[in-house]
């Protein structure tokens, strides 16, 4: 296939800003400009001219508080998030609310992207008041910080039946009320309880890797067969999932877990989650049927995906899983890789010209009008374009079932056509903050399809972008957490260090290049040092350098994210394997001991945290490579292609010869292992645990 056409195509389909500001003067300048102006982060400066004297949160903001004595209204959201667009409309640009704002509140502005561990606190405490989350959080705080309020999304005034408050009534009440000492009585109360939950008596052993077992079984459970996916609408990927149930298919030969992953990837990869013309996937799918998604992307969901879909490919081998996992890493090299040298932008906004969807949708016209006739209807009947549509009269792309050959030649010849019309009308704005975290996801799923595709160039695009993480967003050994307008800003959290060390492990495997592992090495002693808890084991979601909240998190559960702790668990064993330093071995039971009760009680809630926990138990299995580097490329394919998510887990190391810089930094695999007296040829020695067979060099068979 010529992707030529295509790619020029999905060129054009360049995001644009947008901004929340309706009040302008008769010359069309904004008649408010306020403090979130000076902000890097596009979300804050989306509300930089509305009537609300907007502050970031900060330092400044708390003391501004305390000083006038009024509370705080904390507003938290992202680029992408369409209800938060919603209310910077209905409500944040009424010019009578603003004023009350201004005069009896501080009303702050939090990018939840830029600062997940304030935004962590004040989402436990949601949680624990209304029994949900979401974006856009609204809370209401005392100077103090004792909460007052919290809540998502709230319309400006009460509905007409009196059943919702809107935001009007809220802060009213609020205003009148938050100095009578029972009003922040329960607040109080609610936040000591969250500060005793957060101190627990870590196990005194690691347990066994039974929990990959009893979570499989849970899982099992509450796929839905018929749709894919996990429960009733609305559905999320949940990679981590995906991944945690291949890996049980492989150990435990469970044919139930492949149909459940194979089912839910098909789905996804069918439905209009993906998107049919320019790839990618969007958050979410607010069906059961995954062909209405919630439509913004975000980098860290189609990394994870990518991954994912790639590790599928290396269980089974299935065409469409490669055919997905290398499309979705083209999308997020054009779309969030910028000019190819650098990071990885953020996210693309689910709204455009004013309407959710509206860039990705089409009518029967618009079909029509771009495709000849026969192929038109084809398109239309394929893919699910109806007069009805889906949103207001417009339909999501989606298919059935999976296009056979001929169709996916067909598909491929009129896709450039319909991604030049899409290119002409208003695009979703793309977020380019270069969040630390979602890049070490990125990279990772670069490394790993670069190694299952025996694809160098992939490989290449990750170290272009870890190379430019480790330049821009660490400064004096510390890592940041994003890169906004030509600056790193805000400390690290747990996940953007732990992220890194994944990516820089997954890279010395692309790349069997030593600068990787001395990163990864590097970074982890940053993560011991700053977030390690040296009395209860596992690590702080915050640094011991960090700015003091009022809970601080140690993060367990894999949502749209992995938790940094699972990343670190899985860190430490790959880096026990890889070095035999029985220190990281230590660490990493140090965490499993930490969480010990989630792992009983709720593993579905961790799966790569189950996962990394069957890695510590499990016989490693070690394949190295010892020979001139142009011979590697043999013994490298027989590896990859032997099938098997086992086998594709397997620590893979070449050298040139026990003496090269690898080999050196690595005794304890490379010790002993000789090159072959034939200078041209190279010699694989496989280790199962501490037992190596003689070297081979696979010119027939299998590993």
């Amino acid at each position: 296939m010529n992707e030529a056409p295509l790619l020029r195509a999905l060129e054009a389909l360049g995001p644009a800003a947008t901004a929340h500001a309706t009040h302008r003067d008769a010359d069309g300048r904004p008649r408010y400009t306020n403090r979130l102006v000076l902000e890097g982060s596009l979300y804050l400066r989306q509300h930089a001219h509305q009537p609300i004297d907007w502050r970031p949160w900060g330092a400044e903001t708390l003391a501004e508080a305390a000083a006038r004595d009024v509370p705080i209204l904390l507003s938290s959201g992202y680029s992408a998030c369409h209800w938060c667009h919603v209310m910077a409309r209905d409500a944040f640009e009424d010019e009578p609310l603003a004023r009350f704002i201004n005069a009896h509140f501080v009303p702050t502005k939090l990018d939840r992207e830029e600062r997940p561990d304030v935004d962590a606190c004040w989402m436990e405490v949601l949680q624990a008041m209304t029994g949900h989350g979401g974006w856009p959080m609204t809370l209401v705080l005392t100077p103090s910080l004792t909460p007052l309020f919290a809540g998502t999304f709230l319309p400006l005034r009460d509905d007409e039946r009196g059943r919702r408050m809107g935001l009007e009534s809220v802060l009213t009440r609020v205003a009148a009320r938050w100095r009578e000492p029972r009003f922040a009585a329960e607040g109080r109360a609610l936040m000591d309880e969250l500060a005793a939950l957060a101190e627990s008596t870590p196990a005194r052993a690691v347990q066994g890797s039974g929990a990959l077992a009893a979570a499989t079984g849970t899982w099992l459970t509450q796929h839905d067969a018929a749709l894919g996916g996990f429960g009733r609408a609305p559905k999320f990927p949940r990679p981590a999932v995906l991944d945690a149930l291949l890996r049980r298919a492989a150990d435990a030969n469970d044919a139930d877990a492949l149909r459940c992953v194979e089912r839910t990837l098909e789905a996804m990869a069918c439905g209009g989650l993906r998107d049919h013309v320019a790839g990618g996937f969007a958050r979410y799918s607010t069906d059961a049927a995954w062909r209405v998604p919630h439509f913004e992307k975000m980098l860290y969901d189609n990394a994870q995906l990518a991954a994912t879909y790639t590790e599928a490919w290396r269980a089974t081998r299935a065409p469409l899983w490669a055919e997905v996992a290398r499309e979705t890493l083209v999308f997020i090299d054009r779309v969030f890789g910028g000019a190819g040298d650098g990071g990885f932008a953020a996210a693309l906004d689910a709204d455009s010209d004013g309407a959710e969807g509206r860039a990705y949708t089409w009518t029967p016209a618009e079909v029509d009008a771009v495709l000849p006739r026969d192929d038109a209807r084809w398109v239309r009947e394929t893919w699910g374009v109806t007069p009805e549509g889906h949103l207001d009269g417009r339909s999501v792309l989606h298919l059935r079932a999976p296009l056979t050959a001929l169709e996916g030649e067909r598909w491929a010849r009129l896709r450039p056509a319909l991604a030049r019309a899409r290119s002409g009308r208003p695009q979703p704005a793309l977020d380019p903050k270069v969040v630390t975290a979602w890049n070490g996801l990125a990279i990772t799923a670069f490394a790993r399809a670069a190694v299952a595709f025996d694809d160098p160039a992939l490989a290449a695009r990750g170290a272009r972008a870890a190379a430019w993480v480790l330049e821009h967003l660490r400064v004096d050994g510390r890592t940041l957490r994003s890169w906004s307008a030509g600056r790193a800003v805000h400390p690290g959290v747990l996940e953007d260090v732990a992220a890194m060390v994944g990516a820089c492990l997954a890279l010395l495997e692309a790349t069997h290049d030593v600068r990787w592992l001395d990163a990864a090495l590097e970074l982890q002693a940053e993560q011991d040092a700053r977030f390690a808890d040296t009395a209860g084991g596992g690590y702080w979601r915050t640094g011991a350098d960090a700015d003091a909240l009022p809970l601080r998190e140690k993060p367990e559960y894999d949502g749209a994210e992995p938790s940094g702790n699972a990343l670190a668990a899985e860190n430490l064993v790959r880096l026990f394997r890889l070095t035999g330093d029985e220190r990281f071995r230590v660490q990493a039971e140090g965490v499993f001991r930490a969480l010990d009760d989630l792992l009983r009680r709720a593993p579905t809630t961790a799966p790569r945290l189950v996962a990394a926990l069957e890695d510590l138990h499990a016989e490693p299995e070690t394949v190295v490579i010892v020979g001139p580097r142009s011979a590697w490329a043999p013994l490298l394919n027989k590896v990859v292609t032997a099938g098997g998510t086992t086998r594709a887990r397997r620590l893979v190391l070449c050298a040139e010869g026990p003496e090269s810089p690898l080999a050196r930094r690595l005794p304890v695999h490379f010790a002993g292992r000789t090159p072959p007296v034939d200078p041209t040829a190279a010699s694989a020695y496989v280790c199962r645990g501490a037992t190596c067979a003689p070297p081979v060099n696979w010119t027939e068979g299998d590993p």
